[in-house]
């Protein structure tokens, strides 16, 4: 287990508590505010300048994280107690290294190199766990991705072994689609190497995000998350999603084993394919989960702020506000985004909005989510898309 950072320090002075925050997107950048509010001193790092999490930070950092000397660089500059990786692409060799140092990779540098690696990944939870998951196939090259396409028939769905947020993903609904897919996915992965997954399609009912907190008390299961995906991204989530007690009790008893084995303190997000009473397991991140921005208004304490108490060795509690969703405000085109209809959009009752602060805009960008509370999880739904449908992104 984690060694508890205890007793917290004082920003900017020689006993601070330092976390350095690796990925300084959205939930980065929320995951930042909650560290400050429990007086920890918060390092960002993102490959791009001015990223959300930098803007809210004490310090930032300018770096290639798949870059393993100049990670190194940053990591002995900053000599943080906590490292905090936000993002799959990252020298995990690094984090691996630090850790045996001493410094608290969160969740565990191990469970940050096997869950960056959706072969890794897929191997522990189906062939060391035992747990049930759609059919696969492994492939490196056409040819194979070829073959199998035909083995598991279509549709089917192709990833690049080492990707996030749907980059590389895609659904390949006739034999003659494997070419395309075979080099979407290679433009999409996010490290060396020419490897992907090919999934059997799954003919689920719905799909959830469980999310899962390990912490110093034991283990905190979330009310489940449904969402809806569009080119392998999040769209809308909300929260809870209607299951039956079996699929519930199911989908936290292998959430339960694969973060036991993955190990560490921290929010998970496991993700599944539910059929009825049946659950699949599809994917797990060791972080907070981008669906689970949801929870920015249906609890009163966010994933991200759970995350940090989790982190700190603090103790773990939520209270659930009320039937609630979420949706994205993607952004298609090239510029600077300025916002209009703000005001609008946040006139409903129980009705928010997160801008994320994204510098630019280059081809399509989730740039910020509408949240909405309501008597049911249909009228949430509504009233977050309606407060998304208020609002005018212009680029300049």
């Amino acid at each position: 287990m984690p060694t508890r950072p205890d007793p917290l320090g004082t920003p900017l002075t020689p006993g601070a508590t330092r976390a350095l925050v690796l990925g300084a997107g959205e939930i980065g950048k929320e995951v930042a505010i909650e560290l400050q509010r429990l007086g920890v001193e918060v390092i960002a790092c993102d490959r791009y300048a001015n990223a959300p999490a930098m803007q809210v930070a004490h310090r930032c950092h300018v770096v290639d994280m798949l870059d393993a000397v100049a990670l190194r660089a940053v990591i002995d500059a900053e000599r943080p107690q906590v490292v905090i990786p936000e993002i799959e692409a990252i020298a995990t060799e690094v984090l691996i290294d630090v850790e045996a140092g001493g410094v608290t990779v969160v969740p565990t540098a191990h469970a940050t190199r096997l869950t960056m690696d959706r072969e890794a990944l897929r191997r522990l939870a189906a062939e060391e766990l035992g747990l049930p998951t759609s059919p696969y196939r492994f492939v490196d090259s056409l040819a194979a991705l070829r073959s199998a396409v035909g083995e598991l028939g279509t549709p089917c769905v192709v990833k690049p072994v080492m990707s996030s947020s749907g980059k590389g993903q895609s659904v390949v609904t006739t034999p003659a689609d494997a070419d395309a897919a075979w080099g979407y996915a290679m433009e999409g992965s996010r490290a060396a190497g020419v490897r992907a997954i090919v999934e059997g399609f799954v003919d689920f009912d719905y799909e959830i995000t469980q999310l899962t907190v390990r912490h110093v008390g034991g283990t905190l299961f979330l009310d489940p998350i449904g969402h809806l995906q569009e080119d392998g991204d999040y769209r809308e989530s909300w929260q809870p999603q209607a299951m039956s007690h079996e699929a519930l009790a199911e989908s936290r008893r292998i959430a339960g084993v694969v973060t036991a084995a993955l190990g560490g303190w921290g929010v998970f997000g496991v993700e599944f394919f539910v059929r009825g009473d049946e659950v699949l397991f599809s994917e797990v991140s060791p972080r907070p989960h981008d669906t689970g921005l949801v929870t920015l208004v249906s609890q009163d304490l966010s994933e991200c702020a759970l995350h940090a108490r989790a982190i700190l060795g603090l103790p773990v509690h939520v209270r659930m506000l009320g039937p609630s969703a979420s949706s994205a405000i993607v952004v298609k085109g090239t510029g600077v985004p300025t916002f209009h209809g703000v005001a609008d959009a946040i006139a409903l009752p129980d009705t928010d909005i997160r801008l994320f602060g994204k510098p630019r805009v280059e081809g399509r960008r989730r740039m910020g989510v509408t949240l909405a509370r309501g008597v049911t999880v249909d009228a949430a739904r509504s009233r977050a898309r309606e407060a998304g449908a208020a609002l005018t992104v212009h680029l300049t």
